[in-house]
This record gives structure tokens, C-alpha cells and sequence, in this order.
């Protein structure tokens, strides 16, 4: 989709009206401007929240995760009690090379001696397949969760994807969102009660210390804050 001018003042003025609106209010406003909208789902308390919401308000709504094949059992759980709670099919999009062929191709466990590689192939360029013919997609980001989040705007345009982005919890706290994982009794991965505030692939995620920044578990000792998909 072309960034217009009109289009870009438009994202604008929305992303300063939505600021103070509900999550439903987000979404459906999402949902009916923007046709072949997705929700990139990790499985996290955010993204959980978020697909309650989308299935509460009955929005059109594709939902989709990226399966790097490194993801913990436990998000996997999470995905089939999400599933059966809510009778939605979740699509997965999975690298182009398996990991024995990422092996042979760029050595054993590229995610220790080059993460933005790794994570460039397993899931920056499996979420291009995945918004490919899309207008809108939604994340989980959150302006609390990191340093990189925190300009974050309700809604904005995805420059290096090419469609709008659609933030609906920019705003929230961690309180709100567990909040309303407890009031609606959302099921939610139970790494999170493992001190894991940040979930992603099993050999580049730890448990969070008190005091630590929630993202302080991803890529520990490397530097790295960012898979690359939000960058």
C-alpha cells in the first residue's frame, strides 16, 4: 500500500484521537477502515489480551504467529488453550530453511555468535510472507516495555512494510494488562509467573530479575532489544 499524503495526515490525526479510546474503540476503528488486517501474535500477556478482544467484538481479524521453531513448549500450550478457548485457527508462518539447514548453511546455533541473523531469518522475513496483501496490522507493543517502544503512537505508518500499524495498548501498563487477563480469565503462558515478562525463542530468552527492565531477558549479555520486526 502507498503512504499518500492524505493517508499519512490522516494516520495523524487518528493516532491523537485513539489516544485516549478503549481498546475496542481501537480495534474495530482498525477493523472497519482497513480491510486484510492481522494481529502478529506471540502469545504473550499482550497479544493475549488482544485476542480476546478481537474475538469478543467479533472483528475480521486474521491472526497470525511466527513460528521460528525455537519457541518454548509452554507458547505452544498457550496457542492450542487460546485456540480451543476461543474455536479461532491461529496461521503460522515459519522460516524458509529449517534449523539443520540453517546449520549447514551458517553454522550450529547462529543465534549465540550472530542473533540479528538468525533472527532476520527466522522471523523478520517470515512476518514479510505474513503481511504480504495486507493494509493494517497489530502488535502488542506497549511504550513501558522498552526504550525503542516508548514513541510508540496508537496507530503509524509501517515504512519498512509498506501498511499501517495499529498499537491498541501503546498506552497500557503492565497492571492494565494483567488487569484484564484476570478479569476475563484470558489464558496466558505460564512462563510469565516464571519471572519470563517477555517471551521469545527458548535459546535467547531468560527470566527477568527485580529492578530489570521487562525486556532484560531477551538476548541477555548481547546487547540486542530488538528482533528486528518492530525496528
Amino acid at each position: 500500500m502507498e503512504a499518500t499524503d492524505t493517508l499519512l495526515w490522516e494516520i495523524d490525526e487518528e493516532a491523537r484521537r485513539l489516544e485516549g479510546c478503549s481498546l475496542e474503540e481501537i480495534l474495530t476503528w482498525g477493523a472497519q477502515r482497513f480491510q486484510h488486517s492481522a494481529l502478529a501474535c506471540s502469545f504473550g500477556a499482550e497479544d493475549v489480551v488482544l485476542v480476546d478482544a478481537i474475538v469478543h467484538e467479533q472483528l475480521p481479524i486474521d491472526i497470525f504467529y511466527l513460528d521460528t521453531q525455537l519457541l518454548f513448549k509452554e507458547t505452544y500450550q498457550t496457542r492450542d488453550r487460546l485456540a480451543q478457548r476461543y474455536g479461532r485457527t491461529f496461521l503460522s508462518f515459519q522460516p524458509r530453511i529449517s534449523l539443520g539447514e540453517q546449520a549447514a548453511q551458517f553454522g550450529d546455533r547462529l543465534w549465540e555468535r550472530r542473533p540479528d541473523q538468525c533472527c532476520a531469518l527466522r522471523k523478520v522475513e517470515p512476518l514479510r510472507r505474513a503481511l504480504q496483501g495486507r493494509q493494517m496490522w497489530i502488535t502488542g507493543i506497549r511504550r513501558e516495555q522498552a526504550p525503542t517502544r516508548a514513541r510508540a503512537r496508537v496507530v503509524e505508518w509501517d515504512a519498512k512494510n509498506g501498511l499501517v500499524k495499529l498499537n491498541p495498548l501503546a498506552a497500557w501498563t503492565s497492571k492494565e494488562v494483567w488487569d484484564r487477563i484476570v478479569a476475563r480469565r484470558i489464558p496466558y503462558n505460564p512462563l510469565h509467573d516464571l519471572n519470563y515478562p517477555s517471551i521469545g525463542c527458548w535459546p535467547c530468552t531468560t527470566p527477568v530479575q527485580p529492578g530489570e527492565d521487562l525486556r532484560a531477558g531477551r538476548w541477555r549479555g548481547t546487547g540486542k532489544i530488538e528482533c528486528g520486526i518492530h525496528q
